[in-house]
């Protein structure tokens, strides 16, 4: 409870006292004029323009709202350097501004200049010009991607709206404002159209994002039907923001997302692979998959999953494919993402149980040979928890423990192959359409996003318990515990084996508990659950200092003893960590009840996915 008060305190604290810092002369309106200046491009209610008061704009020190230049990443920082050393304005923009007031680590540094592309494509070794509706420069340094994008582009781009709202604007004095505000105005949302000048160390607000992220409030900076209309690829963002963040919706933005759901099926294949990604690769999986599901869309983007989801909550029954997520979850995050192969690996493993229901040693052993990367070590560790009562209906059925091991070893490798073949669920509309015939009544988009090559490359996981899974008898098994996030991110064959491993084991391990809340019924209760990472200002706790510690050496002899009691250490600290989250959690909630609205999905009832 300590840390959810000091995180809230830090951040009302934070905000509050932006009343009170320097304030530019000039603002932009209440949310209420949005409709109106927009009007000349959509139909609004009230069509009038009136000239827009610039008193609000506010210009706040970083220091005064916990921001320090050290926490600006160092590949950043040389590019900002260096446009600002060739004479030309550099800022940080959008959702790296946004975390680091959330006192969060961004997942990327967005950087925003005067210079032209041309201009910042010359300042650097190593940077090429992408994109075509809304170019930016992509610079590579220090083994880092800085996306830098230019003022100009987006002037010039919306040159006919500039014009309208600049007309509503009283004279201004400062030139480098109406340039901000200007570009302010194309952002997605409010708390994403924040400036940072490290070299000023101000803070830009043209649009009240400050005021909605104390409020945890996610808001259109248009009207919201307007702005999903522009690029319905907002909708998805916005889920992913409010997913991570735990946010609630503005009105007219929730009215918004689901009168335009559907939109979404008109995005190119590559944009959705992109957004689901991000979704599911960073540490918000299940809140993400909560919100697709409230809204109607994961019956678009992954149908099957989204029956498989709706008849688990009419039966009552715990949810395997929450549960492997929920760990997903917690194994990554923004600066420790994982490559798709892990998300996609998951729901292949998930996709094959369901159609076809293995014996519980099965799973054990196949989870365990991964993890374990050696054949000896994982079938003992399988044949010692096959003890345990796994309750998972329908993924599970049956339970043994007579098996020999030459039999276990078929078994095992005839399940892999299965895995492998389910990728054509996420890649062929005729497979989707197969295996849907599983759940009559729900409804099937027959939308398909992953590509073929992502699919080709996760089956290649499998390969070896297919094709020669006594490979794994000689093999010298893994030689660390501990993640290695860097193999992971680029989705290293051996390091995606290991981590899907975990998360299975930690899953089947998970399934005995039989204190878990059932899953209301009503969509409402499909949101984002407040967890107390999500809270606290990104305090890792001691499970998540564990998780990101170096490797270290293990001698052979001590190496799988190891591994089993980390696997047992830490199933006990998620469930102590749980125990605590629940209670700090139930507190806060009474204080806030506006907060609660979106995120009132409790620990329990995350734990009976």
């Amino acid at each position: 409870m300590a840390i959810l008060v000091r995180a809230k305190s830090f951040l009302s604290s934070s905000l509050s006292s932006l009343t009170r810092s320097q304030r530019c002369n000039h603002t932009l309106g209440e949310r209420g004029l949005q409709a109106e200046l927009y009007s000349g491009m959509a139909p609004a209610p009230n069509p009038a323009l009136r000239p827009i008061d610039t008193s609000k704009w506010k210009k706040i020190q970083a220091s005064k709202v916990g921001i320090s230049l050290s926490m600006i990443s160092y590949p950043s920082w040389i590019v900002l350097k260096i446009l600002h050393k060739g004479g030309f304005e550099a800022y940080l923009v959008g959702g790296c501004v946004r975390d680091l007031l959330l006192n969060r680590t961004p997942k990327d540094f967005d950087v925003i200049t005067t210079a032209n592309l041309k201009q910042i494509r010359k300042k650097f070794h190593r940077a090429e010009i992408i994109g075509k509706r809304f170019p930016i420069c992509r610079v590579h340094i220090k083994g880092s991607i800085i996306e830098v994008s230019s003022f100009e582009t987006v002037a010039r781009h919306d040159a006919d709206k500039e014009k309208a709202l600049s007309s509503l604007l009283p004279k201004i004095r400062d030139e480098k404002d109406l340039i901000r505000w200007r570009n302010s105005r194309n952002r997605d949302f409010t708390i994403n159209s924040l400036f940072f000048d490290p070299f000023t160390c101000n803070i830009y607000d043209y649009n009240g994002g400050m005021s909605d992220l104390k409020s945890l409030k996610l808001r259109t900076l248009i009207p919201a039907h307007l702005s999903f209309q522009e690029d319905c690829a907002r909708i998805l963002r916005g889920l992913r923001i409010a997913a991570r963040l735990c946010l609630s919706f503005s009105k007219d933005t929730e009215r918004a997302m689901y009168d335009l759901s559907a939109s979404i099926g008109g995005l190119d294949k590559f944009r959705l692979m992109l957004e689901v990604n991000y979704m599911l690769s960073y540490g918000a999986a299940v809140q993400s998959i909560c919100l697709l599901q409230r809204f109607n869309l994961l019956n678009i983007l992954l149908p099957f999953q989204a029956a498989y989801i709706s008849q688990h909550r009419a039966t009552k029954n715990s949810m395997m494919l929450m549960k492997l997520f929920f760990n997903l979850d917690k194994l990554v995050s923004c600066d420790h993402p994982a490559d798709s192969s892990i998300w996609v690996g998951l729901l292949m493993f998930h996709l094959a149980l369901v159609n076809n229901p293995q014996d519980a040693l099965v799973i054990w052993t196949f989870a365990s040979v991964l993890y374990h990367g050696n054949w000896k070590e994982g079938v003992e560790f399988a044949r010692e928890y096959t003890k345990l009562e796994v309750k998972f209906v329908p993924e599970i059925s049956e339970f043994s423990e007579t098996k020999s091991d030459e039999d276990l070893a078929k078994e095992v490798a005839q399940f892999a192959s299965l895995v492998q073949d389910s990728v054509g669920v996420l890649t062929e509309t005729s497979n989707l359409f197969e295996s849907m015939s599983r759940y009559p009544f729900s409804p099937c988009s027959g939308l398909v996003f992953v590509p073929k090559i992502t699919a080709k490359n996760t089956a290649k996981l499998f390969d070896l318990m297919v094709e020669d899974i006594r490979s794994f008898i000689n093999g010298r098994g893994r030689m660390s515990p501990e993640i290695n996030f860097h193999l992971l991110g680029i989705g290293d064959p051996c390091e995606t084996r290991f981590v899907l491993g975990k998360i299975i084991l930690e899953t089947m391990k998970a399934g005995p508990r039989g204190d878990a809340t059932e899953i209301g019924n009503d969509e409402k209760d499909l949101q984002p659950k407040a967890t107390e990472e999500i809270l606290s200002n990104n305090e890792i706790p001691a499970e998540k200092v564990k998780k990101h510690a170096p490797s270290s050496f293990i001698p052979d002899g001590n190496r799988g003893m190891l591994k089993k009691q980390k696997l047992v250490d830490d199933d006990t600290a998620i469930k102590n960590q749980e125990m605590v989250t629940k209670d700090e959690l139930n507190d806060l909630a009474e204080k806030h009840q506006e907060f609660v609205k979106t995120c009132k999905l409790s620990e329990n009832k995350t734990n009976s996915m």
